[in-house]
């Protein structure tokens, strides 16, 4: 899947989705819902390789490349956590690996994402962004 708009594109509507929830627990229930909207991962690639390591939860992520971009499928047992890396795959997959290995995130801060995280699911997002452009470099 090629994605239609750039990483800086796609981050910018995620601001402006995040600017419309006013409290913590508004932000906390939309990213459950993202979460919730993820595409189920298929049994294959639930195996210990593609688990996250750094996370507090079971996080699986698939990465494949075709056409000059980068694929991420990825699962989650945690609501939350499932929700954050959903972010991520709709911010992330279908570009290229270059432009993924650069991406610099600023939607995180610019939602103030790692405010409303403990410090578990913080590293854990971490673990996430780093397993991803890690992959991209791998694949390309």
């Amino acid at each position: 899947m090629i994605a239609t708009k750039s990483i800086p594109e796609i981050e910018q509507e995620i601001i402006a989705e995040f600017d419309s929830l006013d409290d913590p627990m508004m932000k906390y229930e939309y990213i459950i819902e993202l979460g919730k909207a993820l595409s189920p991962l298929p049994e294959e690639y639930r195996t210990p390789t593609n688990i996250v390591k750094g996370c507090q939860s079971n996080v699986w992520l698939h990465s494949e490349v075709g056409d000059g971009t980068v694929t991420f499928m990825a699962d989650s047992d945690a609501f939350i956590t499932k929700g954050l890396i959903a972010l991520l795959v709709r911010v992330l997959s279908g570009q290229g690996a270059e432009e993924i290995v650069n991406a610099r995130l600023d939607f995180i801060d610019a939602i103030k994402l790692r405010s409303h995280l403990t410090e578990g699911r913080s590293n854990g997002l971490t673990a996430m962004i780093g397993r991803m452009k890690r992959e991209a470099m791998r694949l390309s």
